[in-house]
């Protein structure tokens, strides 16, 4: 598993599931919290994960590079659909208003393995023309979980970022730049 939040979270929001896997399969199961996809990776090609949660593009990574792993489930919002939004932030104090207004600004990412964090924000800013992020933007980086990049984004590592749609709340100082349905 690779927190999207802090560990804790991911930790009370999963317990449930792998109790329910201990007790159905009649062996005991581990959540193991990874720091990012490249390990979920190595951890499922060594043998040492035999259950993991990836997105659609850490999936096709683990599959392209000899990874013997199936999908066998998704996630369904409450509402029955699949999907989320992407949004890019930029700091509320800051003058920006759209991503036209970034260009040779600094863009933060997620991670380079990460669906929603690197590759839906690529392929959104493509619809929009910019297909060369990394020409467009001044720098692109990968900055980690949502508490990393706010902690980056406020050292002046990063003007823009991306995050999922339920970690806004939680950085109250971010205004929206650009919402995207994925």
């Amino acid at each position: 598993m690779v927190p999207a939040e802090n560990a804790s979270g991911v930790t009370e929001r999963w317990t449930p599931f792998v109790a329910y896997l201990s007790k159905e399969l009649g062996v005991k199961v581990t959540l193991r919290i990874a720091n990012d996809y490249a390990a979920v990776i190595e951890g499922q090609r060594a043998g040492n994960i035999h259950i993991a949660s990836y997105g659609s593009a850490s999936f096709a990574r683990a599959r392209l590079t000899g990874v013997k792993t199936d999908a066998f489930a998704n996630d369904i919002n409450a509402d029955g659909s699949t999907g989320y939004y992407a949004m890019f932030f930029v700091k509320a104090s800051s003058p920006y208003k759209s991503i036209d207004q970034l260009k040779v600004k600094n863009l933060g990412l997620v991670d380079p393995n990460s669906t929603s964090g690197n590759n839906v924000p690529r392929f959104e800013l493509d619809k929009m023309g910019i297909s060369d992020a990394d020409a467009y933007f001044g720098k692109v980086v990968f900055t980690g979980k949502p508490r990393e990049r706010a902690a980056g984004a406020r050292a002046g590592h990063g003007r823009c970022r991306r995050q999922p749609v339920d970690q806004r709340r939680r950085f109250p100082r971010w205004r929206r730049c650009c919402t995207r349905a994925c």
